[in-house]
């Protein structure tokens, strides 16, 4: 096998880290999410090193973009990777005061920066829950369905906060029908 043509996503199984994914290419070596031992950086040429070939498994099956997306899944999954989003420039360094209705109590403010760490980390906490039912094996696919309907309601009422975000491919969505 030729291991200096491997792309990232491809599957390897090393003697001593067990196995992993290629998340990163250098020049002379791979950098490699193992399932056990976290992030590793392997030379190309590394005898301990052999690709997994998934039986039944056509090139075409599978698109780049689509092997990014089941990547990153399986690392958030295994808490080895945790997405950098964005704060909106023009929140950087911002508060949120909450105010309440009777002047004499003092308001609450919060750094924004902490404020939107906390409502990423929802986000990501709400994704973990939606992998996490969908690859159920103890729930029918009608309670998939019915619990996947609350999480979308969920987003749906999150994405009020999406002006706080710098990318909008980073923003909540909700029910695309227009039913809420």
């Amino acid at each position: 096998m030729d291991q200096t043509i491997l792309g990232i996503g491809t599957r390897l199984q090393h003697t001593q880290y067990g196995p992993g994914v290629i998340v990163g290419i250098k020049y002379a070596t791979y950098l490699i999410s193992f399932i056990n031992s976290g992030v590793k950086e392997i030379d190309k040429t590394d005898t301990h090193l052999d690709e997994i070939i998934p039986e039944n498994v056509t090139e075409e099956i599978e698109t780049h973009s689509e092997v990014e997306k089941s990547l990153l899944k399986i690392l958030r999954l295994w808490g080895g990777l945790q997405e950098h989003v964005p704060l909106g420039d023009r929140w950087q360094n911002g508060m949120v005061i909450i105010q309440p209705a009777d002047k004499t109590l003092k308001p609450k403010e919060i750094p924004i920066d902490d404020f939107f760490h906390k409502i990423v980390m929802l986000r990501d906490r709400l994704r973990v829950l939606e992998q996490n039912i969908n690859s159920s094996k103890n729930l029918s696919d009608e309670e998939k369905v019915n619990i996947q309907q609350y999480i979308t309601r969920c987003y749906g009422s999150l994405t009020t906060f999406n002006v706080l975000f710098k990318n909008k491919e980073h923003w909540f969505v909700g029910d695309k029908s227009g039913k809420e």
